[in-house]
């Protein structure tokens, strides 16, 4: 039970929730309403084990980096608790997973799962040559929510891709947040950042627009839906969290960061998809 609660903490599993939700909102903006048990099965399987295996990749890339790093070196790889040999079988494990509960989909989310393997895996090396790592962390995440709409559809459609973009710019806005803490190490370690390379203020500002793109392009799902009042309350209380998560982060003043990050966040993605559901039956 030990060793179960080190590997669960290696990979922080309780923030599937952060992703999860949006993998949710594409299936049933896909179904107009609720997909059938084995497509609400398959995809949280599918969406698990990427999860999994994306964080388990993460901290056997990053174990030397994290180890030098006073915010990350207690994480289990650094401080031995765990070993690189079981973390590579977590990998292995999910990836086998993962294409199985593609597989048991449909044809198009099995024959695109190497493109979305290609992001998972590469999304980690990004931060060692561009500062658009931020982006490129949103736009993984947002394959989840198209993801959920093709295990429905089986077809590519124009709200799936503003539902994409949606998720591309929350999760790029709040990783900007998150990596204002790490701008000293990334600078020392030659990593790109926009913190890094731009300032916190800049990132801050930049987390700001994203956010607002965010509220913008869930407007626009909602009318392309269309959903009902219920989604609307949904978003305005949506607005409001991302404000409070952008107030309480200043370029002085760090000390909220986790309250932004992982609080807020993970009331936004809930409340997005319980609107949205709700939404869909009032429409």
């Amino acid at each position: 039970m030990r060793q179960l609660r080190i590997l669960l903490d290696n990979i922080r599993f309780e923030h599937t929730i952060f992703a999860l939700p949006f993998a949710y909102l594409g299936m049933v903006l896909a179904a107009r309403g609720l997909p059938t048990l084995a497509q609400f099965i398959w995809v949280t399987v599918a969406m698990t084990a990427a999860r999994t295996l994306a964080m388990s990749l993460n901290r056997l890339i990053d174990r030397e980096l994290d180890a030098r790093n006073p915010r990350t070196m207690h994480r289990p790889l650094p401080r031995g608790a765990i070993s690189v040999r079981a973390v590579w079988a977590i990998v292995s494990a999910s990836f086998a997973i993962l294409e199985f509960a593609a597989w048991q989909l449909n044809e198009l989310c099995f024959a695109l799962s190497p493109l979305a393997l290609i992001f998972l895996v590469g999304y980690h090396y990004t931060k060692r040559f561009t500062w658009l790592s931020h982006w490129i962390l949103g736009f993984t995440d947002g394959m989840g929510a198209v993801g959920g709409w093709i295990a429905v559809r089986a077809s590519f459609d124009p709200l799936a891709l503003v539902l994409w973009f949606a998720v591309t710019v929350w999760i790029g806005g709040f990783d900007l947040i998150y990596a204002c803490q790490d701008v000293q190490v990334d600078r020392r370690e030659g990593l790109q950042s926009v913190p890094a390379r731009f300032g916190i203020a800049t990132a801050l500002t930049l987390a700001r627009v994203n956010h607002a793109l965010t509220v913008l392009a869930l407007a626009v799902v909602g009318v392309l839906a269309p959903l009902g009042i219920a989604f609307w309350i949904g978003l305005v209380i949506v607005a409001i969290l991302l404000a409070y998560e952008n107030a309480i982060v200043k370029p002085d003043d760090l000390s909220r960061l986790d309250l932004a990050f992982f609080n807020v966040n993970g009331y936004i993605s809930i409340i997005v998809f319980v609107s949205a559901l709700l939404g869909l039956w009032k429409s």
